[in-house]
C-alpha cells in the first residue's frame, strides 16, 4: 500500500530541473574513484545509475577542485580531463534514467595529509596545532587512516587562486554534463574553517567580524554564478555542526548572516545540515530540524534539509513548510530505489557502516532494489 506522502511526491522546479519528487540523494563520500588519478570509473557509474530515478535529484559526493584540495583517498576530483570524461559517463546514465545531477565542489583545507595532496602542506584559515595533534581526527590516505598533517594559514595572495580553482571546477562540471553545482561549505572543510571563529583567528579582511569571515564563501559563490548563473548554484552549510572540531561563538548570528547574504544572488537553493548529525552519525535522534526552521525565516529561496530524516519526519518538515526538499544519505546507500520504497511504504534495507569507505563493490553496488528482494522471498 502506498504511504500518504503527498508533499514528498509533489513536483517542484529546482535548478531549472522539473523534479517529480522531493527525495534527494545527499552527497555521500564513498572512496570508490579509480586510482591513480581520482577518476570516476564504471563502478561509480553503476552506483549512481542504480540510484537515479525519473524526476529525481542526485547531489554527488564531495568532489575535489584541485590536487591540493584533496583530503580523502579514493574521493573523485573534477580538475583533470580524465575526471571530466568519467563524470560525463555518470551524468549520461543519470539523465538516461530521467534524473538530474548536481556536482558538489570541495576543498578539504586542514582536514588532509601530505600523502594525499602529494606534497603541498594542507591549508586553513589559521594554524591550529591542536587539530592535527588530536588522535581522534583521521583522514584516509593510501597508507590507511592517519591523523592530518600540520597545516599552514592561507596567505592573502593564495585566496584568489583557490577561488579560481572553484571557477575552473564549475566550468569542468558544465563540460561533464551536470545540471548545476553545489558549494560544500560545511563539515569543517576549508570554507567552513574560514566561517567559524574557533578555526579562523585572522586579523585581515578574511577574519574577525562575521562579514569578513564570510567573504571567502561569497567570493566562491560569485565565481560559480559567473559560470552557471545563479539558478544553477546551491550552497551547503552546517549550522551548529561540530564535525572536524568546529564551533562558533555565535552560530545563529553567523549562519543567519550567511543565509541573508546569499539572498542577493537568487540561488537555486540553500542546503542545510541539521546539527543533530555530526559527520555520518546521528547524535540527536529526538532533536527536530532547528537549523532549517530558523533559516527558513531568513533565506528567500528554496531549502534542502538533510541530517537524520526518516520518511515520516521528511514528510512532516515539508508539510510544515520549513523546507522544500529533503536529502537522504544512509538510506540511499542501502536502498538504491529509495524514492519508490518510500512512495509504496516498502521496508528499508539496513546499511553496513563497515563498507562505507572501502574501495570495492561490496556494500556499494550490491544492494538490490525491493522488487528483486521480494521476488527471491
Amino acid at each position: 500500500m502506498e504511504l500518504a506522502m503527498s508533499k514528498l511526491f509533489s513536483p517542484i522546479e529546482l535548478d531549472g530541473a522539473p523534479l517529480l519528487h522531493r527525495v534527494v540523494m545527499a552527497p555521500l563520500t564513498r572512496s570508490r574513484a579509480e586510482q591513480p588519478g581520482d577518476t570516476p570509473g564504471p563502478l561509480m557509474r553503476e552506483y549512481y545509475a542504480q540510484r537515479a530515478s525519473k524526476g529525481g535529484l542526485i547531489i554527488t559526493e564531495a568532489t575535489t577542485i584541485s590536487p591540493s584540495a584533496r583530503g580523502w583517498f579514493g574521493a573523485p576530483g573534477i580538475y583533470s580531463d580524465a575526471q571530466v570524461e568519467g563524470w560525463k559517463a555518470i551524468t549520461s546514465a543519470v539523465h538516461a534514467a530521467g534524473g538530474f545531477m548536481i556536482s558538489q565542489l570541495w576543498h578539504t583545507g586542514r582536514s588532509s595529509h601530505v600523502d594525499v595532496t602529494e606534497g603541498p602542506v594542507p591549508v586553513s584559515a589559521s594554524v591550529s596545532p591542536a587539530y592535527w595533534e588530536d588522535p581522534t581526527h583521521l583522514t584516509s590516505t593510501p597508507g590507511g587512516w592517519v591523523q592530518p598533517s600540520p597545516h599552514r594559514a592561507l596567505a592573502l595572495s593564495d585566496i584568489a587562486g583557490i577561488v579560481e580553482d572553484y571557477r575552473r571546477a564549475a566550468v569542468n562540471a558544465k563540460a561533464a554534463g551536470f545540471d548545476g553545482v553545489e558549494v560544500h561549505s560545511a563539515n569543517g572543510y576549508l570554507l567552513d574553517q574560514f566561517l567559524q571563529d574557533n578555526s579562523n583567528h585572522r586579523s585581515d579582511a578574511y577574519g574577525g567580524p562575521i562579514e569578513n569571515r564570510a567573504r571567502f564563501l561569497l567570493e566562491v559563490v560569485e565565481a560559480l554564478v559567473s559560470v552557471w548563473g545563479p539558478d544553477r548554484v546551491g550552497v551547503r552549510i552546517g549550522p551548529g555542526g561540530r564535525w572536524n572540531d568546529m564551533s562558533d561563538s555565535d552560530p545563529d548570528a553567523l549562519f543567519g548572516y550567511i543565509a541573508g547574504s546569499l539572498n542577493r544572488f537568487g540561488l537555486a537553493y540553500l542546503h542545510v545540515i541539521e546539527p543533530r548529525v555530526q559527520g555520518n552519525i546521528v547524535v540527536g535522534e529526538d532533536r527536530g530540524p532547528v537549523a532549517t526552521q530558523r533559516l527558513r525565516t531568513i533565506f528567500d529561496g528554496k531549502i534542502i534539509t538533510s541530517g537524520g530524516f526518516e520518511p515520516d519526519t521528511a514528510e512532516a518538515v515539508l508539510d510544515r513548510g520549513d523546507a522544500d526538499l529533503v536529502a537522504f544519505g544512509r538510506h540511499f546507500i542501502s536502498n538504491p530505489d529509495l524514492p519508490e520504497r518510500i512512495r509504496n511504504n516498502w521496508p528499508l534495507a539496513d546499511y553496513d557502516r563497515s563498507t562505507f569507505y572501502t574501495f570495492d563493490s561490496k556494500g556499494y553496488v550490491d544492494y538490490p532494489p525491493y522488487e528483486a528482494v521480494s521476488q527471491v522471498a
